[in-house]
């Protein structure tokens, strides 16, 4: 039986016209301002022009125009510090009266400790434990987990042995498995499962592509698995135990609620990537580009109000059971 994993066909230039659509770049408002210092040099016919009435209220309204432009920056800026002051400041009185339960972010980007609640430390630490156990191919376990995937992926077939080519059509890019989980772990194993048991449809289609137009040369589905879990863990800065990025800071507050975050997160973030992948009409070479843009679209839905758990994110929306 032929690997569908990865078609081996040139890209055609329908890729590339699709990846230069989504490379624009919109400046913000304020750098199409005009700087003071480029204004127009001064004619030097009109210096010595007498004044007249109409004139002289002319360059007066100039005048006032300019001083209030200075007003207004001054005015700006000094409630721009006042601002930084009082968040500071108030983010003090929360530490000090021990209130804080959400992340606040300190200047340099990073955030700030703030206060768990027993529930979310044994939740972090369930979820760190997990992050230590790499796959082991002589673990009858870590075996019987892998042949579980290929039920639930196909569940009208035989499973194959532990190494076959047949492992290719789900997306592993060898014969053995074992050999692609790497960073991943077993815990990437785990999230695939979970995916295919929890979210079925959505499971299914991402295997077999049957969404959208697709590219000549496809993501092999396992392995990008395998990369999204990796991607999760360093965007949530889960191996360091310090949560000092924002994003892993407004995952804790998932844990609270949700014992299956970061599965849920996965399942989401897999999605996610494969309506960025038909969005930019995408091909084998751009899937960790096309990764990064997954990260920043769940760093950015992580960080809104309201995001109590994985299911209030918007793009939760797109997985069905």
């Amino acid at each position: 039986m032929s690997s569908k994993a990865i078609k081996r066909r040139p890209c055609s230039a329908q890729t590339d016209k699709a990846s230069e659509k989504h490379m624009e770049v919109t400046l913000p408002d304020a750098m199409t301002e005009s700087l003071l210092g480029n204004s127009p040099p001064e004619d030097k016919s009109k210096r010595y022009e007498p004044t007249t009435r109409s004139n002289f209220w002319s360059g007066t309204r100039q005048e006032c125009i300019r001083w209030a432009h200075l007003v207004s920056t001054f005015i700006a800026q000094s409630a721009r510090k006042i601002v930084n002051v009082l968040s500071e400041f108030g983010s003090l009185l929360a530490r000090f009266f021990g209130c804080s339960s959400a992340p606040q972010c300190s200047p340099n980007g990073k955030t700030v400790p703030f206060n768990l609640s027993p529930l979310q430390e044994e939740r972090l630490r369930l979820l760190r434990q997990r992050l230590d156990v790499p796959y082991d191919c002589s673990s009858v376990k870590h075996q019987d987990a892998l042949k579980e995937l290929w039920r639930l992926a196909y569940p009208n077939r035989q499973v194959p042995p532990l190494k076959s080519d047949l492992w290719k059509e789900m997306g592993w890019q060898n014969s053995d498995p074992a050999t692609d989980f790497r960073a991943g772990g077993f815990m990437s194993l785990e999230n695939l499962i979970y995916f295919a048991r929890n979210y079925p449809d959505s499971f299914h289609k991402l295997l077999h592509k049957a969404d959208g137009e697709r590219a000549e040369w496809e993501y092999p589905f396992a392995v990008a698995g395998v990369n999204i879990s990796y991607m999760l863990v360093q965007m949530l800065d889960l191996q360091s135990g310090n949560m000092s990025t924002i994003a892993g800071a407004h995952f804790v507050r998932l844990l609270e609620n949700d014992d299956a975050a970061f599965d849920n997160l996965f399942c989401v973030a897999f999605q996610m990537l494969d309506a960025h992948w038909l969005a930019r009409g995408a091909s084998y070479m751009e899937f960790n580009e096309v990764l990064k843009y997954t990260r920043v679209q769940l760093e950015q839905e992580l960080a809104l109000g309201g995001i109590c758990r994985v299911e209030n994110m918007p793009s939760f929306r797109m997985l069905k059971k």
